[in-house]
């Protein structure tokens, strides 16, 4: 899967839109003139701010499951914003070199130094980070991971990616959809609500997002939730907890044997 990762930033940072247009400090702003009891007064058009009040859960699974989305995206959004933001010089590079050879190998050299710099800290991610990451690429290039590798490779080799990914439970058509889907909207707002921070440094997205359709689809969502909602989920992710402790004690016990029977040895 890391290297499957290494990929996606490379070809993610190849169509990356641009962020932003710096601002020509020397062009003096459009005003617009109101009058006011007889007097002109001059106006200026302001960036907007999105006015974001944390969410109050109902549900205290959702909460619970809100916390753990907000540990995983902080951990990914850097790699997310590696694929916007750093190597969007590969897209501009590239136009200027005309030989397709040295297009490929100049490709080829990016690639390396991402995979040199970045594959230890991508072997790290859990396969739930690695859905978070994919989606935050559509986010930051406007294009899915199966589209990417499409494009800059082959349709085969995007097909191939495709399908190894679908092993770590992973699909690279997954797009980010924070207006019609619940988690992605909590993924929008956790970024937004770490942008407002500032502990997470920020991006412009790519595509249009509209935060507050998401938001009203997430207070539907909640007050449509069953009355044994929370019982039952938070009992299934007791389950789960309790699963993954007792397999991990079985893995360190066998770890253990091991190192005792190479020790006689």
């Amino acid at each position: 899967m890391t290297r499957l990762l290494v990929v996606m930033l490379l070809l993610g940072s190849a169509f990356a839109k641009a962020q932003s247009t710096p601002a020509d400090s020397t062009k003096t702003p459009d005003l617009e003139y109101y009058y006011v009891d007889g007097d002109s007064v001059s106006s200026i058009e302001l960036e907007e701010v999105l006015l974001i009040p944390e969410l109050k859960f109902t549900s205290r699974y959702e909460r619970v499951r809100y916390a753990i989305l907000q540990r995983k995206t902080k951990k990914v959004w850097p790699y997310a914003k590696l694929a916007a933001e750093r190597l969007t010089e590969l897209d501009r590079r590239l136009a200027t070199i005309e030989n397709k050879r040295d297009q490929r190998r100049y490709a080829k050299m990016v690639e390396n130094y991402i995979e040199d710099e970045f594959t230890a800290e991508l072997k790290k991610l859990t396969t739930t980070e690695g859905q978070i990451l994919i989606k935050l690429i559509h986010r930051q290039t406007g294009d899915n991971a199966f589209e990417l590798i499409k494009r800059l490779r082959s349709g085969w080799s995007a097909f191939w990616f495709h399908n190894t990914a679908k092993v770590f439970d992973i699909s690279l058509k997954e797009e980010f959809k924070p207006t019609t889907i619940v988690e992605d909207f909590y993924i929008e707002d956790i970024l937004q609500q770490q942008f407002k921070r500032e502990t997470l440094e920020s991006q412009s997205p790519a595509i249009p997002i509209d935060y507050y359709t998401g938001r009203s689809l997430w207070k539907e969502y909640e007050r449509n939730l069953p009355a044994d909602y929370d019982s039952i989920n938070l009992a299934k992710r007791s389950a789960r907890i309790a699963e993954y402790r007792a397999k991990k004690r079985k893995e360190a016990q066998k770890a253990s044997r091991r190192k005792k029977r190479r020790n006689k040895n």
